[in-house]
């Protein structure tokens, strides 16, 4: 009876003065340091999906043209469908995610496991050019929707883990910042491992067996069609070894996370109530304001970078004949990149993170206009140094920024819980949609502007089209992704709020927890 009096004393008092926030003891969970081993490991588990999505969006367009050789326009179908379905598994994965119940392993570590050697099954099949020509298309069609089907799999359960490592804001920032970095590294080991690997199957060595094949000669030229077929067979040789490569980094990287990160189940659940069910978590998640700013904002910014990394092999091959040095370029890039990412991760601590937003990704436009208009050897180099940091902003800024939108959507609707899969699945949805729309309407640009497939010179109407996909579509897509973001409202003022209200309410929610173990003991 004594308990049951001093917990209805507790309840009144705090009826009386609800606005104090009231913390008996220190929040535990809220001051919980992550260790920089713990940090590191699960920063690595994002490396893998970045290793082989650079590998494909800077490679894949151009092996369908060039090794795979199937038309521009089946070729555009690949990407977009492939990207299409991809985004629509992400919704529906998290869904899943939201169903899946906790194991020993956590809720989201057996999704990213358990996939992962489908995952590198399917990747190695993707580059693979199947002893039949009839059916290529089918082929990787097929292939891309799985890879992007499993791939979806391991990529949203890893980007939710992000709120399940700790419950304090800096140190989850701190993890994004680690992750960020070793995306890019990790980006820059695919872009390294493909380009290297695969560098002489886009080479002049081609142009001058094709130009040997394409000249008539006294007998019947026959003699010169088996240099080209040899090339062929050394790119597909080629791309296949490097998939295989790539495949084996996806393994180990995924077993170095599994073995070094502990997941933690969701600090401000509430022990009490039934869970809201998905549709209507769904509709309250969709009708957050910051959510939406925030998705959209980044979906253009996406756009522009997908534009850039698709089409930039090409460009440098087709209309500023830098086919020689385009692979050194793209590790410049990503070695700038992955270089600034401490960078931005200083100046959004310094000055806000909206504000990085803005001086980060602003810096690509005059950059890539001047690549366009400008296409010698040094200017490009200039320009891939200046892309880095860039790239790095546009990566960096979007994961760090969406945590807090889910803490002041936890601090809006604190009985809706359970629904971090629905943010950072429908995040990734748009923004895959919107690329793949973007990377079929680049194909079929090409293919109505005459593309000519394994041609070591590109009519006049394709250089144009390029220049158009790398300079002026990019900067207009930045310039209406950094007008939508003015309407961000989380400032970090607001941060600060946000700290406060979630750590009294995990206060309460741990308080609610010890009065019914009182109550069941006094039972």
């Amino acid at each position: 009876m004594a308990k049951r009096e001093k917990l209805a004393c507790g309840s009144s008092d705090q009826l009386l003065n609800p606005a104090e926030p009231h913390f008996s003891k220190p929040l535990q969970q809220t001051e919980e340091r992550l260790t920089i081993c713990s940090k590191i490991c699960f920063a690595i588990g994002g490396a893998p999906s970045q290793i082989a999505g650079s590998a494909t969006a800077f490679f894949l367009q151009i092996y369908l043209l060039d090794v795979a050789q199937i038309n521009p326009f089946h070729a555009s179908v690949v990407l977009f469908v492939g990207k299409a379905w991809g985004a629509a598994m992400d919704p529906l994965v998290g869904f899943f995610i939201t169903k899946s119940k906790w194991t020993r392993i956590g809720r989201l570590m057996p999704w990213m496991v358990g996939c992962t050697p489908f995952v590198v099954i399917s990747y190695f099949y993707l580059w693979y050019v199947p002893p039949f020509s009839s059916g290529k298309f089918v082929w990787y069609l097929s292939f891309y929707c799985l890879y992007q089907t499993l791939i979806a799999c391991f990529h949203v359960p890893y980007s939710a883990l992000t709120m399940f490592l700790s419950a304090n804001q800096k140190e989850r920032d701190s993890a994004t910042a680690y992750r960020m970095t070793m995306e890019v590294l990790g980006t820059l080991v695919g872009a390294a491992v493909q380009g290297q690997i695969v560098a002489s199957a886009h080479t002049r060595n081609h142009c001058s067996a094709h130009n040997l094949t394409a000249t008539p000669l006294e007998n019947n030229g026959s003699a010169h069609i088996t240099p080209v077929t040899d090339f062929l067979s050394h790119a597909k040789e080629m791309y296949m070894i490097a998939a295989g490569v790539i495949g084996g980094i996806f393994l180990l990287c995924t077993l170095v996370m599994f073995l070094g990160v502990k997941e933690k189940d969701d600090p401000y659940a509430r022990s009490t109530g039934k869970p809201i069910p998905f549709h209507k978590g769904f509709l309250l998640v969709m009708r957050h304001w910051p959510y939406l700013t925030l998705t959209a904002a980044f979906l253009f910014i996406g756009v522009a970078i997908q534009l850039v990394q698709s089409n930039f092999v090409l460009f440098c091959t087709y209309a500023v004949d830098l086919r020689d040095h385009f692979h050194y370029m793209v590790l410049i890039i990503l070695i700038s990149a992955a270089v600034s990412i401490p960078l931005w991760q200083w100046f959004l601590g310094r000055f806000g993170k909206k504000t990085a937003a803005y001086c980060g990704i602003t810096w690509m436009v005059p950059f890539t206009i001047l690549l366009v208009c400008f296409p010698n050897l040094v200017v490009a180099y200039v320009v891939a140094v200046a892309s880095g940091l860039s790239i790095a902003a546009s990566m960096l800024l979007p994961w760090s920024m969406l945590p807090d939108v889910v803490d002041d959507f936890r601090r809006a609707n604190p009985d809706s819980r359970g629904h971090e899969a629905i943010f950072y699945s429908f995040y990734v949805f748009f923004t895959k949609f919107a690329s793949g729309i973007s990377l079929g309407v680049s194909m079929l640009s090409l293919q109505f502007a005459g593309y000519k497939t394994r041609h070591c010179q590109q009519p006049e109407p394709v250089v144009y089209t390029l220049k158009l996909l790398m300079g002026a579509a990019p900067v207009a897509f930045i310039l209406i992704g950094l007008a939508i973001l003015l309407f961000y409202p989380i400032t970090e003022e607001v941060r600060q709020k946000n700290k406060l209200s979630l750590d009294q309410l995990r206060e309460q929610g741990l308080g609610t927890g010890s009065e019914a173990e009182d109550l069941r003991g006094d039972v």
